[in-house]
């Protein structure tokens, strides 16, 4: 009842077609693109209780506004707290990590995705390091999938790791916002192609895979799977 309600709001709005379905190297992705002229870009990791909301109708009631689509929004440990730099309403509460690691995450360069007022950038973890800008919000993960128009260098074209993914990618001038999901199994070199060629994205960050959910009201579409850690959403203007 709550996401019918909420599809014909996105609907009167003009903000339906949010997302859609892109054929990639014959793999079907999910895209949700936010237009920072009109839409916002949040971030929530824990509810009034101080516990991770965990799930997408938590979320919403956290949220003034109605959610046009969210999102899993970055790497977190087994009691659902951030693996990297995270910073919510301003305030980090986790420091950034730029040592090499075990797993995606270590796997450098990874990066930061960094929402200020007017715009969204993903920025490589060392250089966000040496110069970091004022996040309103910002959620550190890895690896890196395209890098300054290149492809992260251990990315293969013939590798055997298939998961299904979700990354993020910003256009170079921060006011357009792709949000990615992959409907199958796919490798980073897939979905990395599809930020670089198709979506002509230049930085483009890794969120998870196997976790990955998508809550995407206009189409009906709510993911069931494992509980969040932080959560990426967007919403009109206010």
């Amino acid at each position: 009842m709550i996401l019918r309600a909420l599809a014909c709001l996105l609907a009167l709005t003009g903000l339906a077609d949010a997302c859609e379905s892109v054929d990639h190297r014959g793999r079907t992705f999910t895209v949700c693109t936010a237009d920072l002229a009109r839409q916002e870009i949040g971030l929530r990791l824990n509810g009034v209780d101080g516990l991770p909301l965990g799930e997408f109708d938590a979320l919403q009631a956290k949220v003034d506004a109605p959610i046009h689509f969210a999102m899993n929004g970055g790497m977190y440990h087994q009691d659902r707290r951030p693996v990297g730099l995270y910073v919510e309403d301003g305030k980090q509460s986790k420091r950034i990590v730029i040592r090499e690691g075990p797993g995606n995450f270590g796997l450098l360069p990874n990066g930061v995705f960094c929402i200020r007022d007017d715009r969204a950038d993903v920025i490589e973890s060392r250089a966000f390091a040496d110069e970091p800008p004022a996040c309103r919000h910002a959620t550190q993960s890895g690896p890196m999938l395209v890098i300054d128009g290149r492809l992260h260098p251990r990315f293969l074209p013939d590798s055997m790791s298939f998961k299904r993914r979700n990354a993020v990618g910003a256009t170079p001038d921060g006011r357009t916002v792709h949000f990615v999901i992959s409907e199958g199994a796919v490798t980073f070199h897939e979905m990395a192609t599809l930020f670089r060629d198709v979506l002509d994205v230049r930085d483009a960050l890794f969120l998870d895979g196997t976790v990955s959910r998508l809550h995407a009201p206009a189409q009906g579409r709510s993911d069931p799977g494992r509980a969040m850690g932080p959560i990426l959403y967007v919403t009109g203007r206010g």
